[in-house]
């Protein structure tokens, strides 16, 4: 069995507690218009071109079989309607300028890399987090790299938006020690319009992991003008105040790190002006969200 991986990040100090190895799959259900990590919501392969690298040797001009590589007022481009992610001109390109993203992995291959630090989780109290895109959408792949992580004694946890029904991931649930999930938007109008589905699933969802008795994680990723209102942060604690098997609630600081990605991907990205939240603003959400009696860490 084999999936695409779009990272495998190690020693990650932000995905879960301890030194952790991050592993993100690709392909995502949601389609948040504000995602730092842009590559991941497609489940194929991609072309990533960084303009800034590139040497102009023309090596990507001669092996391209569909002649997406264009010169246009002097100017490097990829046609993207011709271009179908072959990897080819990839292969050729010594200054990593032209990058495929998605590499075909086995649970094999993803273990061998995961397998090396285990010494550092087991003096950290880390592990290992799965990741995306969205987990949920590679439940098959997701549980047996869970399962082979528990036979090697490695903690196992997962982000995941968990708008996909737990009934179709019992499997994979049943191998977690941990589960990272989002509550992005609570009126579910918002949501639907600015994640494309529903937060009804979502939030029932969170409500089965406390009946499952899985320490779970909540994080809503602050978007200026869309997340970070002070009656959405309100809502959301208020929400999961009263859950035993929550750890935290985590307000995620806007990360604008993505731009580039956006454009190696030659997707428009509709949040670039913004930016990170102010100290300032940042105090204001966490202290609504303490003032419900919950935990709460700013990321």
């Amino acid at each position: 069995m084999k999936t695409l991986i779009t990272d495998i990040q190690r020693f990650s100090l932000s995905d879960g507690a301890g030194i952790r190895t991050t592993v993100f799959l690709k392909g995502c259900n949601m389609h948040c218009p504000w995602c730092h990590n842009p590559e991941t919501l497609s489940n194929k392969p991609e072309l990533m071109f960084y303009e800034s690298k590139c040497i102009g040797c023309g090596r990507c001009f001669e092996v391209c079989p569909n002649g997406a590589h264009k010169i246009i007022d002097g100017k490097h481009i990829i046609d993207r309607k011709l271009c179908v992610s072959c990897g080819k001109c990839s292969e050729v390109c010594y200054a990593e300028a032209l990058v495929m993203c998605g590499k075909p992995m086995t649970v094999n291959d993803v273990m061998k890399q995961i397998v090396q630090d285990k010494v550092y989780y087991d003096n950290s109290n880390g592990g290992v987090t799965i990741s995306g895109g969205e987990v949920l959408c590679n439940i098959e792949f997701a549980t047996e790299l869970a399962k082979a992580c528990k036979t090697e004694g490695i903690h196992v946890a997962i982000e995941t938006n968990l708008s996909i029904s737990l009934e179709n991931a019992k499997c994979l649930i049943s191998h977690l020690d941990m589960v990272m999930c989002d509550i992005k938007i609570f009126d579910n109008e918002e949501h639907l319009k600015y994640t494309g589905i529903s937060n009804s699933v979502v939030l029932e969802n969170i409500k089965k992991l406390e009946e499952l008795n899985i320490p779970f994680i909540v994080r809503t990723p602050l978007i200026p003008d869309v997340t970070d209102r002070e009656e959405n942060i309100e809502q959301i604690a208020d929400y999961i105040k009263n859950f035993k098997n929550l750890i935290r609630y985590e307000l995620l600081n806007f990360n604008p790190l993505g731009e580039g990605k956006y454009k190696s991907l030659n997707k428009a990205n509709d949040f670039e002006k913004e930016r990170p939240l102010s100290d300032g603003n940042l105090e204001k959400l966490k202290n609504i969200a303490e003032g419900k009696g919950i935990t709460v860490k700013v990321i």
